[in-house]
């Protein structure tokens, strides 16, 4: 079994900075690509950012130049780092990875944390 642990979500207020982690852990053997996504009352949920193991990075336009999506060397956290942030990017942010069971190479499961709470208000 594999879980994904977010934290750093929060209060911010519009302009400011939270940096997000999704750590993966238990019984796996690597991980393709780790994702956030986000979901904001009312709205259906929505890719943020993506990352895979290669380091390619694709963002959604409302973030690109604002946000940036990063790993550990060891391959298994995840980090999104928010910078000038807006009232409409308040949402539930969730990670989510494409994980490789030990000895595979294809037919990654997914996986998805619990989410954080992003709220951007002054």
């Amino acid at each position: 079994q594999v879980q994904l642990v977010e934290s750093g979500g929060g209060l911010v207020q519009p302009g400011g900075s939270l940096r997000l982690s999704c750590a993966a852990s238990g019984s796996f053997g690597s991980i393709n690509a780790m994702r956030w996504y986000r979901q904001a009352p009312g709205k259906e949920r929505e890719l943020v950012a993506a990352v895979t193991s290669g380091g390619t990075t694709t963002y959604a336009d409302s973030v690109k130049g604002r946000f940036t999506i990063s790993r550990d060397n060891a391959g298994n956290t995840v980090y999104l780092q928010m910078d000038s942030l807006k009232p409409e990017d308040a949402a539930v942010y969730y990670c989510n990875a494409a994980v490789l069971r030990v000895g595979l190479t294809t037919s990654p499961i997914n996986y998805w944390g619990q989410g954080t709470q992003v709220t951007v208000s002054s």
